[in-house]
């Protein structure tokens, strides 16, 4: 009986131990419910907040979750990607730029500044010559360019200004033809031939434009467009080199998904203002001609940023001045010694076109010689040769121009009068 106690108390002992431990486990439940309750809450609250999230909320929402947990596996991937396009970047551009300028590829004939017109008889010179050198006179001062029969069985025409050398190319050719070689015949012959190389510009600027897919421009702006035939920029015609550029840059256009027609605008526009008169750079003089025919901003641009006087304000622009630099800059394309040469002659020729009473002014013989029209209503003998001395001294002061300049002053003075007997 004396064992009866101690089993008791052991039985009670274990009792109280297996009672902690309930009351342990059922603490740790409760914790547990506690926060299962309070996940079930949260969860409770994104899903009215998701049911009340329209489809792109919703996507973003879960987008966002994305970003934030996969952040790091984002930014790796960016940066491979990143350094995949550096090492592919220089060849694809490379392979582009190839590929346009195989579109743009043309026959190439460098221009100076001479024209020659051949003759099967050395005794047309004589009649070209005339009394005393009264016909050559005639036909150097209507057309504006010098005359050289020093080589058997050819006639060189001699001018920086290929305009002026057509005029005297197709007249003297009539003339030939005509045979009636006299200076009244010469001046008519001239100015009808004139009206001929104008009518020729405007058919010139109308195939350029229908050339690289531009119709309906304005007539005025076919004929500007037309000078490009008889106009070179560093001894490379303007019409090869707006050809070849538009080319070009249409294909540039097309690889990268530009507006290609702004860019074939832009090109065709790019070098206008090198034919239009007036002061300034070529840039603001195409830009201003360009805004007078109500041309759109966009191409305006083009034209006014291509050789970067301001900040490109599109892609287009850029690929302007891309196609312009490719086509000029390859080997063979251009003499910046013409550029500089007829530059310099026509600078000449307007120093001496700003004196009162000079109707017109010719330079000959790479700037060495300046011929000056003198209207004689206005200028007499003595004042005439006052003119080309003060012309001669601002050429030599203002000009950097080798040798001595030779400035020939021309007054003549003609009546006539005509009328039928009675």
């Amino acid at each position: 009986m004396a064992s009866q106690p101690k089993d008791i108390i052991d039985l009670e002992k274990k009792l109280l131990e297996k009672e902690e431990r309930l009351e342990s486990e059922k603490k740790v439940f409760g914790d547990e419910k506690e926060k299962l309750t309070k996940l079930k809450e949260e969860y409770r609250e994104k899903l009215s907040k998701i049911s009340s999230l329209t489809t792109d909320e919703a996507r973003k929402e879960l987008l966002k979750e994305v970003e934030e947990k996969e952040a790091q596996v984002v930014a790796r991937i960016i940066k491979e990607s990143e350094e995949e396009a550096k090492r592919t970047a220089d060849k694809k551009s490379q392979e582009i730029l190839i590929d346009s300028m195989k579109h743009g590829s043309l026959d190439y004939i460098a221009e100076y500044t001479v024209s020659a017109v051949r003759i099967s008889d050395e005794d047309l010179k004589g009649r070209i010559i005339g009394k005393e050198g009264r016909n050559i006179r005639a036909f150097e001062q209507a057309t504006g360019v010098d005359v050289d029969l020093d080589e058997e069985g050819v006639i060189r025409l001699s001018s920086f200004d290929q305009v002026r050398r057509e005029v005297a190319r197709r007249s003297l050719e009539k003339l030939i033809k005509d045979t009636r070689i006299q200076p009244f015949r010469i001046e008519e012959i001239v100015e009808q031939t004139k009206k001929e190389v104008e009518k020729i510009m405007f058919e010139e600027g109308e195939k350029l434009a229908h050339e690289v897919g531009v119709f309906n421009l304005p007539k005025e702006l076919l004929s500007i467009l037309g000078r490009f035939k008889f106009r070179t920029s560093y001894g490379q015609n303007l019409v090869v080199h707006t050809l070849e550029e538009t080319k070009i840059g249409i294909h540039l256009a097309h690889e990268v998904k530009a507006n290609v027609d702004v860019v074939r605008l832009g090109c065709l526009f790019h070098d206008i203002g090198k034919v239009v008169e007036g002061e300034g750079s070529h840039v603001k003089l195409g830009g201003d001609l360009l805004k007078k025919f109500n041309i759109p901003e966009p191409i305006i641009n083009c034209v006014l940023e291509h050789h970067e006087d301001k900040p490109f304000s599109s892609i287009e622009s850029v690929i302007v001045y891309i196609a312009d630099a490719i086509s000029g800059a390859r080997p063979g394309a251009r003499y910046e010694d013409v550029e500089e040469y007829a530059t310099r002659l026509k600078e000449m020729e307007e120093i001496a076109k700003k004196y009162e009473g000079v109707q017109d002014a010719y330079a000959f013989e790479a700037g060495r010689e300046l011929r000056v029209i003198i209207d004689p209503g206005k200028l007499d003998d003595s004042q005439t040769t006052l003119i080309a001395h003060k012309i001669r001294d601002e050429v030599s002061s203002s000009l950097a121009v080798p040798g001595e300049v030779k400035v020939t002053a021309i007054r003549e003075f003609r009546s006539v009068s005509s009328g039928s007997e009675n």
